[in-house]
């Protein structure tokens, strides 16, 4: 099993955009003509988050938006940092926290981001990845 994809429904559909590719280095890529506008945002040459308006009216028992979080992960120290360039070239605010080792799995680094109310974005890395 792998992850395929996260939706998020927001409001703010043009700043959620503009976050995944200015800042996380995610590409605008092919989308099926739904109804409904947003966007697929891909990595690696899949579709890894998909972006819906959540000015359409929510489906019963739903709400928006309705994500707490997703993790990206970062292979290599280059990778990430990379990503804290472009966060602060653009401002953008975060959280920075560690994962204790477990077992045979190595401390990791993470950064978290608020993007909307209610929606999180993680970043995860090898500790050693982190380091300056």
């Amino acid at each position: 099993m792998q992850f395929d994809h996260a939706t998020i429904v927001t409001a703010d559909l043009e700043s959620a955009r503009r976050f995944f590719v200015d800042i996380a280095g995610l590409t605008e890529g092919a989308r099926p003509p739904f109804s409904i506008d947003g966007y697929w945002l891909y990595a690696n040459g899949r579709p890894l988050i998909h972006l819906i308006d959540a000015t359409a009216p929510a489906s019963a028992g739903r709400t928006a938006p309705r994500i707490d979080h997703i993790a990206l992960r970062m292979e290599s120290a280059a990778e990430w940092q990379a990503l804290l360039g472009r966060l602060h070239a653009h401002g953008v605010d975060y959280q920075a926290a560690r994962v204790p080792p477990m077992g045979p799995q190595e401390a990791q680094a993470q950064l978290f981001v608020a993007l909307a109310p209610g929606v999180v974005v993680e970043f995860v890395t090898a500790l050693h990845h982190a380091q300056p």
